[in-house]
């Protein structure tokens, strides 16, 4: 009897020390299973509820052929543990059977939902558990609409999607210069540059859809100079009837957190008046002319809005104006009227980022109050009532080197901006390149502060 009771004994302790190096060989997975319990994820009460519908399915079979299965396994079980009691006393016995049957269960959970994530994911490295926190983790964040263009409005897109999967990218179609351009004239589409660039950047595999949408073409007849990825936009526009769909159809492909509209189906061809009397047509014109510009407008006058961007705007949590050129990025969105009038209307945080430099041919000498009045005036109404600025200049390396192309930090006139009535939201937003010189937006850094600034003043205001 004594030798029985210490043979269990052992195998108990044997038990316990592969357990517990089970555990310090896996921390992670073991950290990965409490990430289950965590509250919100819909799934402990499925499990529960599994577990209450075994229970009722027992008790309806023994209600069903009379509760005489039951009878003979309470008997059954009843003698053999009796037997057992008399070999192996009740306290050795009792938790040398739950630890088994602990062990069980947790050995095959664990190899039953590594079989599921493994089909579900066979490739991935983050966990499945790790993909369905952020899941509804972004799918709580607020609805944000941004809008713009060009590199600007796609730095702002990298940073917002880890915050939101809600997000809308409101984009010109106002562009006629290289790919864009040409694909434009020769086949009538829209020009889809920005587009390809904002769906690049809220696509899951942003870097390898980035180095593949960018990728321009070296050689081949009518091929050179054109990019990869307006290629495939313009194939699916053909494909689908128009952008607006070839967009929708691309981003399920390309798993795109988010949404990215074309201001306008309308084609759109922009014209500036220049201070010196000179008038500019095409967007890739006004730059080049090197003027002072005193009035921008387009063909035809007044475009109509895609209706799926009116609703965006409408049902939009905070509205984002911003970063990109000034006028031939940001202002051509808001002179399609019903864009511009919906923003008005929207009773929500809503905001302008100001560039970190001017740009030779649209903005140069401009100040911060002087950017506000240029969107003021070309949509003869107040749009936003809050600007960001950078806090700090570049450093002298990158000053010398922009202000040989005639530009430089966009100087803040505080006064005249509160005169204007906007609130002034001063942040370290810039990245500097230290090889370059070149200076951007943070996307990271830009879009915290944006969020942060937006959820306060939708607290007080709102």
């Amino acid at each position: 009897m004594s030798i029985g009771i210490f043979k269990t004994i052992r195998h108990f302790q044997q038990e316990s020390r592969l357990a517990r190096s089970f555990y310090a060989k896996k921390p992670q997975q073991v950290n990965s299973w409490f990430k289950w319990l965590a509250p919100g994820l819909s799934v402990k009460r499925w499990l529960l509820l599994s577990a209450a519908g075994v229970l009722l399915t027992s008790l309806g079979l023994a209600i069903w052929v009379g509760l005489t299965p039951i009878y003979h396994a309470i008997q059954f079980v009843k003698g053999v543990v009796a037997e057992l009691a008399d070999i192996i006393p009740n306290y050795v016995s009792g938790p040398l059977a739950i630890a088994i049957g602990l062990f069980f269960i947790f050995w095959g959970q664990t190899r039953s939902w590594g079989t599921i994530t493994e089909a579900i994911r066979p490739d991935a490295d983050e966990k499945l558990i790790d993909v369905l926190l952020a899941h509804r983790r972004l799918n709580k964040g607020p609805k944000i609409v941004t809008i713009g263009g060009g590199t600007g409005l796609s730095t702002l897109l990298r940073g917002l999607k880890e915050y939101s999967a809600h997000i809308t990218a409101i984009v010109t179609v106002a562009d006629d210069g290289g790919s864009s351009g040409r694909l434009r004239r020769e086949i009538g589409v829209l020009p889809p540059g920005d587009i390809r660039n904002c769906l690049a950047a809220l696509a899951d595999e942003e870097k390898l859809l980035t180095e593949l949408f960018q990728y321009r073409f070296q050689a081949g007849d009518g091929l050179v100079g054109h990019s990869f990825g307006n290629l495939f936009l313009t194939a699916m526009s053909e494909i689908a009837g128009d952008l607006e769909l070839a967009i929708a159809a691309s981003s399920q492909v390309l798993a795109v957190r988010g949404r990215v509209l074309p201001a306008t189906l309308d084609d759109v061809s922009l014209w500036a008046k220049l201070a010196d009397g000179r008038e500019i047509e095409g967007e890739s014109n006004i730059t080049k002319a090197g003027g002072q510009i005193a009035e921008i407008g387009c063909f035809p006058k007044k475009p109509s809005a895609l209706p799926a961007a009116i609703e965006a705007i409408e049902e939009a949590d905070y509205i984002i104006i911003g970063p990109g050129s000034l006028y031939t990025s940001v202002i051509p969105n808001l002179l399609v009227p019903e864009i511009a009038e919906a923003i008005a209307r929207a009773q929500v945080p809503r905001i302008y980022v100001c560039n970190i430099m001017t740009q030779p041919g649209e903005t140069q000498g401009y100040t911060v109050a002087e950017h506000i009045r240029a969107i003021d005036r070309a949509c003869g109404q107040n749009l936003f009532n809050a600007v960001l600025v950078h806090k700090r200049h570049p450093s002298p390396k990158s000053l010398r080197r922009y202000a040989q192309e005639n530009s430089h930090p966009v100087f803040l006139d505080r006064e005249a901006v509160t005169q204007l009535g906007r609130r002034i939201v001063l942040a370290n937003v810039m990245d500097e390149d230290p090889q370059t010189g070149y200076v951007r937006h943070n996307s990271q850094r830009l879009a915290r502060v944006l969020l942060r600034w937006c959820n306060s003043a939708q607290k007080i205001e709102y």
